[in-house]
């Protein structure tokens, strides 16, 4: 059994997807797309513009999704669909991406929510109030721990739980620095704030959730054609009204990526391929069980080589 996994934010880089756009009709029809959606060249800025504004957050997470969407599109014309795998899930926008791969959203209206959903997770909480840091070598309950210890009446969440050494807290800055120093006491090997705008995925997140209940409302969701591995819950998903709720509780709610990936072996699944940009889920997925197989797909020789692997 197989899953395909999809990249969040941070994995983004200026030519992302231009290698497939050029190899696949199908893939330049995907920016194309998601161009229309937004109104804008932002296939343009992935491909030709400054990785400063390709990095902001309303840019980053559409940018990200059309990346990995041509990656799908790819495949399809190599004669490989979602439905080559038993589960999708995707890190944070990630879920989106795999959504959208798996026919419970359109390409168009995954374009535009992660707009919005970027741009209200931007405007929660004023620049500089807000800060994320990652706790390498400490276990989730301990990193838990830290968070509540540093908060002091502030708000300090465990955000992210990538895999076993790495948990990324969320919140205000104070509180987040404290935590980073309770961290070094506590055994962490290394504890660094994170170059990111905003304290995702914690309560301060509260009105950009609202901003995404009120989106989603509007969109229509239809049952993925495989389940999704959903992030605040790590487990399998398919009743469209449970993913619309699951993706608004996703902006404040934690990613529980290492249970996620857990769920999947449990079910059977022993190979895992990264959709899009970046290795970092690929990374994440060997040290979380080293009996899974995880490859990264992103260039057309990716693509050809997945393909000749499932198709034979």
């Amino acid at each position: 059994m197989r899953a395909f996994v999809f990249p969040g934010q941070g994995a983004q880089t200026i030519g992302m997807g231009k290698a497939l756009a050029d190899a696949y009709p199908a893939a330049r029809a995907v920016f194309a797309a998601v161009d229309d959606a937004l109104g804008e060249d932002l296939s343009g800025m992935i491909w030709g513009g400054d990785i400063a504004d390709l990095t902001l957050t309303r840019n980053a997470q559409p940018a990200l999704m059309a990346t990995s969407l041509a990656v799908m599109a790819a495949l399809k014309s190599e004669g490989v669909d979602v439905t080559a795998a038993s589960f999708v899930a995707g890190h944070s926008l990630g879920e989106y991406s795999a959504l959208a791969a798996a026919g419970a959203i359109t390409v168009p209206d995954a374009a535009r929510l992660l707009r919005l959903r970027g741009a209200a997770m931007q405007e929660a909480v004023p620049v500089g109030v807000g800060a994320m840091a990652a706790l390498l070598g400490l276990d989730f309950d301990t990193a838990r721990a830290v968070a509540q210890e540093a908060a002091q009446g502030e708000v300090c969440e465990a955000a992210n739980d990538n895999d076993p050494g790495q948990v990324v807290v969320s919140g205000h800055k104070a509180a987040v620095e404290r935590a980073v120093e309770i961290a070094k006491t506590k055994g962490a090997k290394r504890a660094v704030i994170l170059p990111v705008s905003a304290p995702f995925h914690c309560s301060l997140m509260a009105p950009a959730a609202r901003a995404m209940a009120d989106a989603l409302d509007d969109v229509t969701i239809a049952a993925p054609a495989v389940p999704l591995v959903a992030n605040v819950m790590a487990r399998a998903v398919s009743d469209p009204d449970e993913i619309r709720a699951l993706l608004v509780e996703q902006v404040t709610g934690a990613v529980r990526w290492r249970e996620s990936v857990a769920f999947m072996a449990a079910q059977g699944v022993t190979e895992v391929h990264e959709i899009g940009a970046g290795k970092a889920l690929s990374g994440m997925v060997k040290r979380i069980d080293r009996g899974l197989t995880a490859t990264a797909v992103s260039t057309p020789e990716d693509v050809a080589g997945l393909a000749a692997a499932i198709n034979t």
